[in-house]
């Protein structure tokens, strides 16, 4: 068994409320310089800046999983990870077949960009991410079977966008087995309040925005292995 300092929830400058500056090899360069060893960049209904992010983090020997933030069509946020960028990708298509096609109003929301390894703008997303997806929070079981990954409800405290505040409960036939705190201070109350969080591996990510926010490596999980495979096996709870 190895220890793995994480931060398995950050956002590029493809999330529209992603600060300019969170480009691939800053993410990747700041992960780098705090020590973490793993991360994972997660922005709303993407991962199309999980090519640069990997390809850089490569190179600076960090290990980083591709994933997204989806937002459900309940509005519900969940985190998606993947054992490799082609699985992501895949998802990714789905995923923006499904996506509510509203256009983004940079003024208002924020650049959607997409990066180069080189961290150079290659490109923008004319539809705006952070809208829903005609996929329902329920159905994401079977979607992470079919494309291989691993989802675990996102800020589960929060009063907006988590599955506790727009579902009012988490569903009995839930099959999660890690959930996501943003302050670990409110575990124990949300345990007393939601018995099935007992059961689960609980983690707490920066769901960062802006560079400084990357967290610190004090968080670790225990994984057979420095591999996407066994920190995405240790969140399905194996």
């Amino acid at each position: 068994m190895v220890t793995l300092s994480y931060d398995l929830h950050i956002h590029s400058c493809l999330s529209p409320c992603g600060d300019d500056d969170m480009t691939p090899g800053n993410i990747v360069g700041m992960a780098a310089v705090k020590g973490l060893d793993v991360i994972a960049v997660t922005d709303h209904n993407s991962c199309r800046n999980c090519p640069a992010v990997m390809k850089l983090a490569e190179q600076f020997g960090v290990l980083a999983i591709p994933g997204m933030e989806i937002n459900t069509s309940e509005e519900v946020h969940a985190v998606c990870l993947f054992p490799t960028l082609e699985a992501a990708l895949n998802f990714d298509g789905y995923v923006y077949e499904r996506l509510l096609k509203f256009p983004n109003n940079e003024a208002i929301f924020g650049k959607q960009q997409l990066c180069s390894e080189e961290d150079i703008c290659i490109g923008t997303e004319p539809y705006l991410l952070i809208s829903s997806a005609d996929i329902s929070f329920d159905g994401l079981w079977e979607l992470m079977e079919r494309f291989g990954g691993v989802m675990f409800p996102a800020h589960i405290e929060k009063p907006a966008n988590s599955l506790i505040a727009n579902l009012g409960f988490i569903p009995p036939d839930s099959r999660f087995r890690t959930a996501e705190l943003k302050d670990l201070k409110q575990l124990h109350r949300m345990q007393q309040e939601h018995p099935y969080l007992k059961q689960c591996r609980i983690i707490s990510n920066s769901d960062a925005h802006y560079l400084e926010h990357i967290h610190e490596p004090e968080l670790t999980i225990p994984v057979r292995e420095r591999s996407a495979e066994a920190v995405l096996a240790y969140l399905r709870g194996e």
